[in-house]
């Protein structure tokens, strides 16, 4: 089976517009959630978010996009999608290849615009192009038209583990000999809709979240947008390359349509099949970019399964303290944080913490680190009932 290489990268989140804004700000150690400019929310007053700090006129702007039915949620992937690849320097013609794939996520799709798809629905305003613009897939769908692709085009959804399934899937494929390219991530923008929703889960906390802290108080909503260009051996040459997916597991373990079993089965579950198609032991893991949500429910059973699967804990952190919770594009923008400390050999703090959780006594990262050395880190996404996936990625 052919290797999986990564050879670009786009992101963009309450840190950054591209790579470059999110890696100074992450070696700074300074988070982007405050208060939103751009999120239309009675909470707005009350909560902190991660928002992205760019508009949606500016983003038309930049992308040069003024067609009807675009939503935020549509620009903020089309902005990273670009970045990442610019990096890898792909022709209109690879991008538009069968044997290229587009694997996206998304949650949200245009449910951002819920209000006004009430709206059109009741005749209260002029007709417009918001229903076609509404279901999680439709992003993906002006992909499509606007690249001319013609390989697999797929969208998944489960919940905070969708973009990293996209990644794992992509690199199934590419490895099974389907393809030799796929472009993977997710995207997700924050909206009125989606805020309500998680306010009814109790789990939104007024302040910056604190992940893996005994008093922490619950999540902040963020929004963002991340890709990866997985290719195959074959096809790199002298590429840049960013980082090799070695190992990927998935599990579910259905115990709640929102939280993670106590025992952490699935947790473990996915831990362990990552470990086992990369074919190392848990002991070469330098360090975990954990799912981390700050909810008290994740934050206890993530701490539970990596106790289970590893005699020592590795170093590990919650980025979301920088970003918020960016749901389906969480474990695309997440396993772009975890590369970045491979390619610079560094580990950037997870900030806001204070006591540890009982009874574990483990701190996260509580500073940067470099010149350190690493080779293996794994990357953790957690979903709604129980869709739990890890990625391990490896340097070169």
């Amino acid at each position: 089976m052919s290797r999986v290489f990564v050879t670009g990268i786009g992101v963009v989140s309450a840190i950054g517009n591209n790579v470059e804004q999110n890696l100074t700000q992450l070696k700074k150690g300074e988070s982007g959630i405050g208060k939103a400019h751009f999120l239309k929310s009675n909470f707005v007053e009350t909560h902190v978010f991660g928002e992205a700090k760019i508009s949606t006129d500016e983003l038309r702007a930049q992308l040069n996009i003024f067609d009807k039915g675009f939503t935020r949620n549509d620009l903020i992937a089309f902005l990273a999608f670009e970045e990442a690849i610019k990096k890898a320097h792909l022709s209109a013609q690879e991008i538009s290849s069968t044997n290229t794939a587009f694997i996206s996520a998304s949650t949200i799709g245009g449910m951002q615009m819920t209000q006004e798809l009430y709206n059109d629905a009741n005749l209260i305003s002029k007709s417009s192009d918001l229903l076609e613009s509404y279901p999680g897939h439709t992003h993906a769908q002006k992909f499509a038209k606007h690249y001319q692709l013609s390989g697999i085009v797929d969208v998944i959804n489960t919940a905070c583990s969708s973009s990293a399934n996209a990644i794992m899937n992509g690199a199934r494929l590419i490895k099974a000999g389907k393809i030799n390219r796929a472009i993977v991530g997710g995207t997700d923008s924050l909206g009125k809709f989606t805020v309500n929703g998680f306010n009814s889960l109790g789990i939104m906390s007024e302040k910056p979240c604190q992940p893996f802290d005994e008093n922490r108080s619950g999540l902040n909503l963020g929004e963002g947008a991340a890709y990866l260009i997985l290719e195959s051996e074959e096809l790199i040459g002298d590429k840049k390359i960013y980082g090799e997916i070695l190992g990927y597991g998935n599990s579910n373990d259905a115990y709640h349509p929102s939280s993670l079993s106590d025992e952490a089965i699935g947790v473990v579950i996915a831990m362990e099949k990552a470990l086992k198609v990369a074919n190392i032991s848990p002991d070469k893991i330098d360090y975990i970019n954990a799912h981390g949500t700050a909810t008290g429910n994740n934050d206890y059973t993530e701490l539970t399964g990596i106790q289970k699967t590893f005699n020592r804990f590795p170093p590990f952190n919650s980025t979301k303290s920088y970003t918020g919770h960016t749901l389906a594009a969480s474990g695309a923008i997440e396993a772009i944080y975890s590369i970045l400390s491979l390619q610079n050999q560094e580990l950037y703090p997870s900030l806001n913490f204070k006591d540890c959780i009982i009874p574990f006594d483990q701190k996260p990262i509580s500073n940067y680190q470099n010149n350190v050395s690493l080779k293996y880190v794994m990357s953790n996404s957690f979903g709604f009932a129980g869709n739990c996936t890890s990625l391990i990625i490896s340097n070169i």
